[in-house]
């Protein structure tokens, strides 16, 4: 019958060491959400009609896309209503703050853009 070897210290402590280190690798992705940058004006809010639809009509409801009659995963941004109840649900402003798989899927839309929907957001997604 085989008696096993007991494990050394400096063994020990290696394993520990290699095992920490890879969860630690593990667990930094590359998946980054950048978090929002939020302006706070009481004077002047932002609305779906003077500053989103814009950037909703040329960065996501394109006839390519959000716009077309068959949508990708049937999300459909071109009345306000639409982006109203996708912006709610979070998904939106996830998907367009998220650096590994953004929204639109040719690369993020720079941080000012990204600031007016997350504003628009915290100031309740007023229509006009």
């Amino acid at each position: 019958m085989k008696t096993k070897t007991p494990i050394s210290m400096t063994n020990y402590v290696k394993t520990t060491l290699v095992i920490l280190f890879g969860a630690f690798l593990v667990s930094c992705s590359s998946t980054t959400i950048e978090e929002p940058i939020i302006i706070e004006n009481p004077d002047v809010l932002t609305t779906y009609d003077k500053d989103v639809q814009s950037i909703i009509s040329g960065s996501c409801a394109t006839t390519a896309c959000h716009g077309s009659t068959t949508p990708p995963g049937g999300i459909s941004l071109n009345t306000y209503d639409q982006v109203k109840t996708v912006a709610e649900s979070g998904r939106m402003v996830a998907r367009m703050n998220n650096s590994s798989n953004p929204m639109p899927p040719t690369g993020m839309l720079d941080q000012t853009t990204r600031s007016i929907i997350d504003q628009w957001v915290a100031d309740g997604l007023l229509e006009n």
